[in-house]
């Protein structure tokens, strides 16, 4: 803690001066939170007090210490999900408070080893298909989260795509009043959002007329204050309960990479507005304080919120101030007429949560045409992450999804592969296919390009030149200037077996273009011993300089070995 403390305290982190904007725009997105939290904790199975409470002290914590300075950190509807998944696999009460304090400290105190050990470098692997497929079974997970307050009908089904099929069948059992609001809610919502200078309010105006419309025509629908109290005081402390901690490690982790991915995409779209540099790890880092901090306080699982960060934005947010007001605002509106939300109709937050789903949809849609326009593995990799994250626990499909980008990159890295033959004339070096044979008193220069992984082998052994028959005093020059580390298991083996072929051959293999530290780790490996070291030519600031040697040297061996 006192190493994060120390990089907290770095002079990029300077709080500086708030602006008017920032408390107007702390103002807007507070009010935002209230139906935005109540409806994410719900659709999660919490009690939705705990979505208000995600959004004070967590949020106050994030905001200040975040990297990404507008980015506003609270509970957001796929950790909701995530954090549903984990308690129901664990089998534990998501109402019970020391469950979802644990819960979210566990969480919390991932996000905080992540961003000391630099983790957030590992959003570069994860692909943009990935993240179009697992965004849009969030986006269905949501609609289908909320068919049971929009309709008045509970599915029964625990598959998410079967629950419209089930809701559909019974439509006979569907709530009109329930129906109604719904629909008023969306219509409401969508006149406001045709209007310009309001747009950004449209889903705060929708939540508040609606709510008055239904408190005075009072129909027979479920409200907030039906499902839980909300107190006018300030978010109890919470005690975790630490017998629970073994159960909800793993799932805790699994909870930090779904924010760690939504925090990474906020990074990305949301520059900083004093032109500093944002680090993914940074964030993760601020994120993981405020779940700690906030797992006191009432608050589940928070991170970046793309949603209430473009309301910031949308806003007037200038500085880290906008995020910090947020949580204050909050705390000061449920502390002075936090009982006035009883009142809301569940059937409102569902048609907002309806609005949410489906924006989320449509912001993706170019990119899912993208994807799918692009290449066929990268829209088998977008529909099977879509599938796992609406078929399987949402903890469960994220690590899916981080499992098929590796398997993408691999392919990838390994199609990028080439092996080229580089022939010098009196012009200089060009580029040419391999030979397909090595001949007598020849030397052949390739050069290598790829990340040595061991499904390249295949293809490189197939481009690889054969010695040919009675062939003898043959160099054959290996450039491996990109070659990073060193080579997998598999590569090594081809580099030795080429190796034994050439001197049975009376030829010679020289590798040339090596980086010092790859040569010390070939040498560690066993691979230099077995190529020999006065083969193996350090690579120079020079371009082409190492393997200018390396061919003077294989030149002059070949006619050493002629005149003998």
């Amino acid at each position: 803690m006192a190493v994060l403390t120390d990089r907290l305290k770095r002079p990029r982190l300077r709080l500086g001066r708030p602006r008017p904007a920032d408390a107007v725009s702390g103002l807007v997105t507070a009010l935002f939170s209230i139906p935005e939290g109540m409806a994410y904790a719900s659709i999660g199975g919490f009690n939705p007090v705990n979505g208000l409470y995600s959004g004070m002290v967590s949020t106050l914590i994030g905001s200040v210490f975040s990297r990404t300075v507008l980015m506003v950190t609270t509970l957001t509807s796929a950790i909701a999900l995530s954090s549903k998944s984990v308690l129901e696999a664990a089998d534990l009460d998501p109402t019970d408070v020391g469950n979802i304090a644990m819960l979210t400290i566990a969480v919390g105190a991932v996000m905080l080893l992540f961003g000391l050990l630099k983790v957030g470098a590992i959003m570069d692997f994860v692909s943009s298909a990935v993240m179009t497929g697992f965004t849009l079974g969030i986006a269905v997970q949501i609609v289908s989260g909320v068919l049971k307050d929009v309709t008045g009908y509970n599915p029964t089904s625990h598959n998410t795509l079967v629950k419209f099929v089930d809701a559909a069948a019974h439509i006979s059992q569907w709530s009109v009043a329930a129906v109604t609001i719904s629909l008023t809610t969306v219509a409401v919502w969508a006149v406001f959002r045709l209007v310009k200078s309001i747009e950004s309010y449209a889903i705060l105006i929708a939540l508040v007329l609606v709510t008055a419309i239904s408190a005075i025509i009072d129909p027979d629908i479920e409200t907030v204050g039906d499902i839980a109290e909300i107190p006018n005081s300030l978010p109890p402390v919470t005690v975790p309960d630490l017998t629970k901690l073994p159960e909800l490690m793993l799932g805790a982790f699994a909870i930090a990479l779904v924010a760690l991915a939504q925090a990474a995409g906020i990074s990305a779209a949301v520059p900083n507005p004093d032109k500093s540099r944002p680090s993914a790890s940074g964030d993760f880092a601020a994120q993981g304080a405020a779940n700690v901090i906030g797992g006191f306080f009432g608050s589940l699982a928070t991170g970046g919120s793309l949603s209430r960060t473009g309301v910031a934005v949308s806003a007037g947010a200038q500085t880290r101030w906008a995020g910090i007001f947020a949580g204050a605002w909050l705390l000061v509106l449920v502390l002075a007429v936090g009982s006035v939300a009883q009142i809301i109709p569940m059937a409102v937050i569902g048609g907002l949560l309806f609005v949410i789903g489906f924006e989320l949809i449509a912001g993706r849609w170019d990119d899912v045409l993208l994807v799918w326009r692009s290449a066929p593995l990268s829209a088998v990799a977008m529909v099977v992450t879509f599938v796992a994250t609406t078929q399987i626990p949402l903890q469960n499909a994220i690590l899916v999804g981080a499992a098929i980008s590796l398997v993408l990159y691999c392919v990838q890295a390994a199609r990028s592969a080439e092996l080229i033959s580089l022939v010098r004339t009196s012009e200089g070096w060009h580029t040419a296919d391999p030979p397909a044979e090595l001949v007598s008193d020849s030397v052949t220069v390739l050069h290598y390009s790829g990340v040595s992984l061991f499904a390249e082998v295949p293809r490189i052994s197939g481009e690889w030149p054969r010695v040919a028959e009675r062939a003898t005093r043959c160099v054959l020059i290996l450039s491996v200037r990109t070659l990073p580390g060193v080579p997998s298991a598999t590569v090594q083996k081809l580099l030795m077996r080429q190796a034994d072929i050439l001197r049975e051959s009376g030829g010679r293999l020289i590798i040339a273009g090596v980086p010092p530290d790859l040569r010390q780790r070939m040498q560690r490996a066993g691979l230099l011993d077995d190529i020999g070291a006065d083969n193996v030519f350090l690579a120079t600031g020079v371009l082409f300089e190492s393997l200018e040697k390396a061919y003077t040297e294989a030149e002059r061996w070949v006619v050493e070995q002629k005149q003998r």
